[in-house]
């Protein structure tokens, strides 16, 4: 699977499909068309442009709703619910943080804010979404054994880094990527000292990546996760 950060928390994974999830794009354009999309909240800077590509997208019933009353090709589901959509599995994780639907005027409720884990080709990614830190991680873990997890780590509106170092240890995926940082100045961080942290004191390999940065992940059992190279190199 190549996985790519688009920065903020926007990743594109591609193998037999091409998923793209928290579509709010920051820098530069998309690496490849997405066959889906996966949104884990309400709030502009996941749902991005989610409206405007208007492709086939996992999202939380409220928002799935909203989206399909513009004409997206929506796929509703809840917490704790999984789907398969193309052949690639979608199970909704929780996540504690707000949701609210704000390009409407005052805004109204997006339902709840969750995560994702998506399994495709053997490989299991689990995208935290907005959240700060719960110890129930423990249970993403034992049922689902992600390969790669993609946690918060900007702090003020998420988990920061002390709170991701034990989310990290509670999820238990070999390979860990920081999201959700540097984007505004409240969430300014120095993320090279949340991966010297880990490594020092875990097994887990934490990868920093720069928006437009890609690796290819293998299956945890082949204990694979390098390539890197920037899109358009």
């Amino acid at each position: 699977m190549r996985l790519t950060w688009l920065g903020h928390a926007c990743f594109s994974l591609v193998g037999s499909r091409t998923i793209l999830i928290d579509p709010f794009i920051t820098e530069g354009s998309l690496p490849a068309e997405p066959d889906i999309v996966a949104v884990t909240h309400a709030h502009a800077d996941h749902l991005g442009i989610a409206a405007q590509l208007s492709k086939k997208t996992v999202a939380i019933n409220e928002v799935a709703k909203y989206l399909a009353a513009k004409g997206v090709p929506a796929e509703p589901m809840n917490i704790g619910g999984s789907i398969t959509v193309d052949g690639v599995r979608f199970t909704m994780t929780p996540a504690l943080h707000s949701s609210w639907l704000e390009d409407e005027g005052p805004g109204f409720y997006g339902g709840v804010a969750a995560g994702f884990v998506i399994a495709m080709d053997g490989i299991s990614v689990y995208h935290a979404g907005d959240t700060a830190l719960f110890s129930d991680m423990q249970l993403i873990r034992d049922l689902y054994r992600p390969d790669v997890a993609l946690l918060p780590v900007g702090g003020c509106f998420t988990m920061g880094p002390e709170e991701a170092m034990i989310a990290a240890r509670y999820i238990g995926a070999r390979l860990v990527i920081p999201m959700h940082y540097d984007t505004f100045p409240a969430i300014r961080q120095d993320v090279e000292n949340f991966k010297r942290a880990i490594e020092r004191t875990t097994s887990i390999r934490v990868r920093i990546l720069s928006p437009g940065e890609s690796i290819e992940v293998g299956p945890e059992s082949s204990g694979e996760c390098d390539g890197s190279e920037r899109d358009g190199s």
